[in-house]
């Protein structure tokens, strides 16, 4: 503890900091030896390290967003502590200097950078929530969320949500559907954010700040785009959904037991041509659900191929 009334990472801690850097801004918790638990902590207690529950890992955050937060506390406490705020870019300024200076671990192409691979997807999203701090939107296609994820997301949203920032997700209508999505989706706006539905598929993007967008780039990849016209573009695309969607009441739903879905809800939609990844989309469930609906419905109908049964039960809707 200093007389500026908060502790300053030790050298120790911020050789450690640049060596996480270094080899990509995260590490696994089970990787760190016991002499360095001290370490880590103080680190964790700043707010340089931020831990993740899904996979037992910790992330590097950009101390920028540190100094805010910290210069932000120190500016409440009054008038005696503003100098002491407008210290801290300097005291953080080495950290900072390393931090600009690490190895990434994408692609750049002119303003759009390409990032390879879930868990860096995840580490750069969340360095984005640190730095960019007034308005997410994101639009995720079916809705339903990974179950190991919820306690993240909560933690991330209610500490976005605190610093003075506002959310907005969009959903298809299939999640009202998944019992993991809507009790999720009911804390989540009871924390404040603010989640609809839409009649219609969906393409998967986040915008932060409407200065950066992300969008899918390959099958585990991801583009983190720049430009000021590509991004305001998916931010109009964003708030013309967002006007033709409507709100759930989903701590409502949340309190209500719902059936899953049946061969009869999985029929139509095959008898409208559509596939087996399209129906498990617009219904929140697993392809692996809807395989063993399809199934089911091929005995009924004595379909051999899925071809076949799809056109059995469109002739029997017209009949």
């Amino acid at each position: 503890m200093t007389d500026r009334g908060f502790t300053l990472p030790d050298a120790p801690a911020r050789a450690l900091y640049r060596r996480i850097l270094h080899t990509g801004g995260r590490i696994r918790i089970a990787d760190i030896p016991p002499e360095d638990a001290a370490t880590v902590q103080s680190l964790l207690d700043l707010g340089l390290l931020k831990p993740y529950v899904s996979d037992g890992s910790l992330s590097a955050v950009n101390p920028r967003s540190v100094t805010a937060r910290i210069g932000a506390d120190l500016r409440a406490a009054g008038t005696r502590l503003l100098r002491q705020a407008e210290e801290l870019p300097d005291l953080l300024g080495d950290l900072t200097a390393a931090y600009d200076s690490a190895p990434r671990d994408h692609a750049c192409t002119g303003s759009t950078h390409i990032v390879e691979g879930s868990e860096n997807i995840r580490h750069r999203i969340s360095q984005l929530s640190e730095e960019l701090l007034h308005e997410a939107l994101s639009v995720q296609p079916g809705g339903a969320r990974p179950p190991g994820a919820a306690d993240d997301i909560l933690d991330h949203s209610r500490r976005f949500l605190g610093l003075g920032g506002s959310i907005r997700t969009l959903y298809e209508s299939g999640a009202r559907l998944d019992p993991g999505t809507v009790q999720l989706a009911a804390r989540l706006t009871e924390l404040g954010c603010h989640i609809r539905v839409a009649p219609f598929a969906l393409p998967k993007m986040m915008v932060f700040d409407r200065t950066v967008a992300v969008i899918p780039a390959g099958a585990d990849a991801a583009a983190f785009v720049e430009d000021p016209a590509t991004v305001a573009f998916l931010t109009e695309v964003f708030e013309n959904y967002w006007r033709l969607a409507e709100g759930v009441n989903w701590s409502a739903l949340a309190d209500t037991p719902t059936d899953p879905a049946t061969p009869e809800q999985v029929g139509p939609l095959l008898a409208q041509g559509l596939t087996q990844r399209a129906i498990a989309t617009r219904l929140g469930l697993s392809e692996r659900t809807v395989a063993a609906h399809i199934a089911r419905l091929r005995e009924l109908y004595d379909a051999e191929t899925l071809f076949q049964l799809g056109w059995q039960m469109k002739g029997a809707r017209g009949a």
